[in-house]
């Protein structure tokens, strides 16, 4: 199954960069955790160094519709496209993570570049507003601006300067 995922995810991303490199990694039974499925994470390094990642599982059998191989990595490799067009310093899923630890971070301005944010993201905000009072200037960036891909928001924030009580100096 491994291969046939490969295969498929290889066939939609060969038609945008020749080298391409997927490692496999496949487990049964119990070196799996007794997993009922299949899975795909795929991620792309930009020249930059920036990682942006895509990830999809298959249906447990018995629950919902099932899914080929091939599906499930062709419908990877286009959620990684779809990544990569909407750029960013991070990807959609990690989106909420970089604004907290900005939230958290010192009593200083922090400033992050974001694809266009995600329903969560949204939802996460509003979280970071009623729990810490703490508010982001967002500053919209055309695709003109930035050279490509999708619309780009400008996150920044000052941090609350969150430190450990429990931590002891030495």
């Amino acid at each position: 199954m491994a291969n046939r995922m490969v295969e498929s995810a290889r066939s939609i991303l060969n038609k945008f960069l020749p080298d391409i490199y997927i490692y496999t990694d496949h487990m049964k039974g119990v070196s799996s955790g007794k997993s009922p499925g299949f899975g795909m994470c795929l991620t792309a390094e930009t020249i930059n160094g920036t990682i942006l990642s895509a990830e999809l599982a298959s249906n447990p059998q018995g629950q919902g519709a099932t899914v080929l191989p091939e599906e499930l990595g062709q419908n990877c490799a286009k959620l990684l496209l779809e990544e990569i067009y909407r750029g960013g310093c991070v990807d959609s899923t990690n989106q909420s993570l970089a604004l907290l630890l900005m939230t958290l971070g010192q009593r200083d301005v922090s400033k992050v570049l974001l694809g266009p944010l995600s329903p969560y993201t949204i939802e996460f905000l509003r979280h970071l507003r009623s729990f810490f009072q703490i508010m982001f200037k967002i500053e919209t960036k055309t695709p003109e601006e930035e050279h490509m891909g999708g619309e780009k928001v400008l996150m920044t924030c000052v941090g609350i300067g969150f430190s450990n009580l429990s931590k002891t100096i030495r």
